[in-house]
């Protein structure tokens, strides 16, 4: 097998992931909200959140109660990205996802990555 085989879907897929996480942050740009209270001071539904705190307690299959110490608001975590991770009421986490923010109900965020920051 050539090397260009095996190299080519690396750069690609490499290329691909980096430009993921690219952020537009000129004229015109919102900031990125970095704590629970001024996510529920302005929920904007789909805004992307970067926020560091604890999961608090599990409320349902896929939804926990989170809290960075500023305030406390219900996160949804899919099963696969909790796949190999130990996550306490004690752990430290680091969560990337979006505001969910529907008529008539309390916002959340939809967890798109997480990471723990201490165990």
């Amino acid at each position: 097998m050539k090397l260009s085989t095996l190299f080519f879907p690396l750069l690609l897929s490499l290329i691909i992931i980096g430009s993921a996480g690219a952020q537009y942050t000129g004229p015109g740009a919102t900031a990125m909200p970095g704590s629970v209270a001024e996510v529920l001071k302005d929920p904007v539904d789909d805004r992307k959140v970067l926020l560091r705190g604890k999961l608090l307690k599990k409320v349902s299959s896929d939804k926990y109660l989170f809290s960075d110490g500023t305030g406390e608001i219900r996160v949804e975590i899919d099963d696969d990205l909790l796949r190999g991770i130990r996550v306490s009421e004690t752990s430290v986490i680091e969560i990337y996802g979006e505001i969910e923010k529907d008529f008539m109900r309390d916002p959340e965020i939809d967890v798109k990555r997480i990471a723990v920051i201490e165990p």
